[in-house]
């Protein structure tokens, strides 16, 4: 008698916060194009296709978006680390995970450009991750 196949269901819609951040995550939409809403105290933030850098890695899929830059200080990006997910027969889990804030401080003086060029902020995330049809 052979055992029943499981499928892998993985999620495509990831909605994540904390008591700073709130972002949701979508691998697609009804255009077809992912899409990254970030919310802070400070501002509100959408970002679609190209906007949006993803790496796949050990320790999960890096999803990227820059959240501020300057043309000759700085740039702030946010990453945001999704773990690998199996959906199953269900059509959500819960998550914890990790938000990546960098500062990836520059000058436009080659000589200032010396020393820890990134600081990072790590925020505790959690949430759930779901399968949605576009």
């Amino acid at each position: 008698m052979s055992s029943p196949v499981q499928e892998t269901i993985t999620p495509n819609l990831y909605e994540l916060q904390s008591p700073l951040i709130k972002v949701i995550y979508s691998k697609g939409s009804l255009v077809g194009k992912p899409y990254l809403n970030y919310r802070d105290r400070k501002q509100t933030l959408n970002f679609s296709g190209d906007q949006i850098r993803t790496t796949e890695t050990e320790i999960g899929t890096l999803v990227t978006v820059t959240i501020a830059k300057t043309v000759d200080t700085a740039s702030v990006t946010f990453s945001l680390l999704l773990p690998a997910v199996n959906l199953g027969t269900s059509k959500q889990a819960k998550v914890e995970t990790k938000g990546i804030t960098t500062v990836n401080l520059f000058s436009t003086i080659p000589a200032f450009n010396q020393g820890q060029r990134q600081t990072y902020t790590v925020t505790p995330l959690v949430g759930t991750a779901k399968y949605v049809a576009f």
